[in-house]
């Protein structure tokens, strides 16, 4: 199983707070501001094409309504998907796949891709990423992406698919069999929401020795608080505030 390498700040969905999610935009803004790994979701069209989107519904990322998985990519790419934020993002798009990760390379960062799989799509949603991921990252490289998901399925397929890739296990919340995933899904990280979890929770976690990811931390203080008590990475759709208390703290 591959050395996971992980910043202690990842961007979630690029950088959220000051660019529409998901988008090229988003990832431009979290690398300008010296973030070294992004977090991208991926979701399938109806064609099977491989987008980067978080919901299942259009309605609040673009200007359509309808599911994701209904519609094909040719609809998909025309829609604006930066307006519902800012004017400033107005004919923002939402990207394929292959062009976030193409922005991802260029800008030298790092990615955790979560698969999002709509229902009944949990194994072609993990095949058809990482075969896309497959033709820009060798499974001898030394910095993989971070494959995650909430889905026990879809890891399972990604890591049938491609075993060399390091694998995330997400938790909602506390899960009494988590363990036993984990242990079966060979992960390298816990990803765990950081206001859902107890102190004793915490703890078991940490004594599993697998990098331990919170998310999603917008606070700086509490960050930090994390850090402390053995956190190795946190998502935040703020990359700036948490950056400029990591520089204070040092």
């Amino acid at each position: 199983m591959s050395k996971l390498k992980l910043p202690k700040i990842i961007g979630h969905r690029g950088a959220m707070a000051y660019a529409p999610e998901n988008t090229l935009a988003s990832i431009h803004t979290a690398a300008d501001m010296g973030v070294e790994f992004v977090n991208i979701d991926c979701k399938l069209t109806k064609d099977h094409l491989p987008v980067v989107f978080h919901d299942e519904e259009l309605s609040r990322l673009t200007n359509m309504s309808g599911r994701l998985d209904a519609t094909n990519y040719d609809v998909i790419k025309e829609l604006d998907a930066g307006s519902w934020f800012s004017e400033s993002f107005m004919g923002e798009k939402v990207p394929s796949l292959e062009e976030a990760v193409e922005v991802i390379i260029n800008r030298n960062l790092g990615l955790n891709l979560e698969l999002r799989p709509c229902p009944g799509r949990e194994i072609e949603t993990a095949t058809v990423a990482l075969d896309l991921l497959s033709r820009f990252w060798d499974e001898e490289d030394d910095n993989l992406p971070l494959i995650s998901s909430f889905s026990h399925v879809t890891l399972e397929t990604a890591m049938d698919f491609i075993p060399a890739f390091p694998r995330g296990l997400l938790l909602r919340e506390y899960d009494e069999n988590w363990k036993d995933a984990a242990d079966y899904l060979q992960i390298s990280a816990i990803i765990i929401n950081a206001e859902k979890t107890t102190q004793e929770q915490f703890d078991e976690y940490l004594d599993y020795r697998k990098p331990i990811i919170a998310y999603t931390v917008n606070d700086a203080e509490r960050a930090r608080e994390l850090f402390d008590m053995g956190v190795a990475s946190i998502f935040t759709d703020c990359p700036d505030v948490i950056l400029e208390e990591l520089e204070s703290f040092n």
